[in-house]
């Protein structure tokens, strides 16, 4: 203790908090510059460095004098010295190394989670928060808070709970951590946003409105799905209508409410067709009547009433085969459809769109463009043609494919 209040003087303060600054980089330090001093810090200075004069107000000094006139003085290095008096010195470039590998670890992590990799348009998403630096102050709250968003994304569209209901379910019975204006619901509808290639809404209507679309709190009777050729097993409500409908050529609309209590149903184990646009059922239905084999549609983005249905006939052991438009937006309403009810790709490839391409050498310009996760190469092949094709193009082909499969 005497050493160290021999040098820990007030005039000298200046020159250790310089010092401890220094070696704090964690870079090679040859020089200090101090200051400024006042009278009796110079003073104090040129006693420590045995200087027949003052040095200026702002003096640099070299650490290796620095260093020897201390050792003079108490017998200890000058790191000693202002580690006594000023606390622990840190690598500070060291830290930051670290800190920007675990940034790094993060938005790696991110990157690579299967419900981003599953939808590649949330890669927008993801730029868009690592653009904006981390989420809540460090990587691990961060990685808490992404995780917290990637299970509420991986579980919608919701089957229309309330979203505290939804929040309660998934998030450790907290249900209000989805509540408006919390972090996680930000993040959570910026994603919503961006899959559905809309503006982040800013008033709590809009957000309500979003919500919505990801099936939190659907109303029951307008939210349905449309299908034809659906001959579900069992003596329920559901499975009858349907039936009934597929029997007479006629389609079927399921409301959500009914596909919650459908009462006796098994849905068919064979293959199921889905596609994006119901001018297709109706083709169906003109080629084929009565003996139409089964097909569902989205109707562009599905609602939950779809999901349910696909999951529902997925879970009986019905393949399901999906098809829709070759523009930006029909790639990622299929990277949904595929990563939420386990469809496959229906002439879907790279290979399919070039050839449908040629039916429409003039077509509309696709769009936004984000990745297809089933097959790398066909986005590249629609930004290099630049064209959209929408299914009503390729009807023939699909109907084609269905003839193989319709009810005897």
């Amino acid at each position: 203790m005497t050493d160290r209040h021999s040098l820990d003087l007030p005039e000298l303060r200046p020159l250790w908090s310089a010092v401890h600054d220094r070696l704090s980089t964690g870079r090679p330090v040859s020089r200090v510059r101090s200051g400024p001093l006042d009278e009796a810090g110079r003073e104090a200075l040129a006693d420590l460095l045995g200087l027949d004069r003052l040095p200026g107000a702002e003096p640099t000094v070299p650490l290796a004098g620095l260093d020897g006139a201390v050792r003079d003085v108490c017998g200890r290095p000058v790191r000693d010295v202002v580690v006594s008096i000023l606390g622990p010195i840190h690598d500070r470039a060291a830290e930051r190394e670290l800190a920007a590998g675990r940034r790094d670890a993060l938005w790696g992590w991110l990157t690579g989670h299967e419900v981003v990799t599953a939808q590649p348009v949330l890669m927008d998403w993801v730029g868009h928060l690592r653009a904006n630096g981390l989420v809540d102050g460090s990587p691990d709250r961060t990685r808490d808070l992404l995780t917290a968003a990637l299970t509420v994304l991986a579980a919608l569209p919701a089957g229309g709970e309330p979203l505290p209901v939804l929040a309660a379910r998934l998030l450790d019975g907290d249900s209000h951590a989805l509540d408006d204006g919390t972090r996680l619901s930000s993040l959570v509808l910026r994603a919503l946003a961006v899959l559905y290639d809309t503006d982040m809404p800013d008033a709590a209507e809009g957000r309500r409105a979003l919500w919505s679309r990801a099936g939190v709190a659907d109303d029951e009777l307008s939210a349905g799905v449309l299908a034809i050729g659906l001959r579900p097993q069992g003596e329920g409500p559901v499975a009858r209508i349907s039936r009934i409908c597929a029997r007479a050529g006629h389609p079927v609309s399921l409301t959500l409410a009914q596909l919650r209590t459908p009462g006796d149903f098994t849905g068919p184990a064979g293959p199921v067709h889905v596609t994006e646009n119901p001018s297709v059922l109706t083709l169906a239905l003109r080629r084929f009547g009565h003996r139409c084999p089964p097909l569902v549609c989205t109707s562009g983005w599905p609602n939950t009433a779809v999901i349910r249905l696909l999951r529902r006939l997925a879970d009986d052991g019905a393949s399901l085969h999906y098809h829709g438009d070759f523009d930006g937006e029909g790639i990622r309403i299929a990277a949904h459809v595929l990563a939420k009810t386990g469809a496959v790709p229906w002439r879907m490839a790279a290979a399919d769109y070039r050839a449908a391409a040629t039916r429409v050498p003039s077509g509309p310009d696709p769009g936004r463009l984000t990745a297809a996760p089933w097959d790398r190469a066909l986005v590249d092949s629609m930004a290099e043609l630049r064209t959209a094709v929408v299914e009503e193009v390729v009807a023939d082909l699909l109907l084609d494919d269905l003839a193989d499969n319709r009810h005897e």
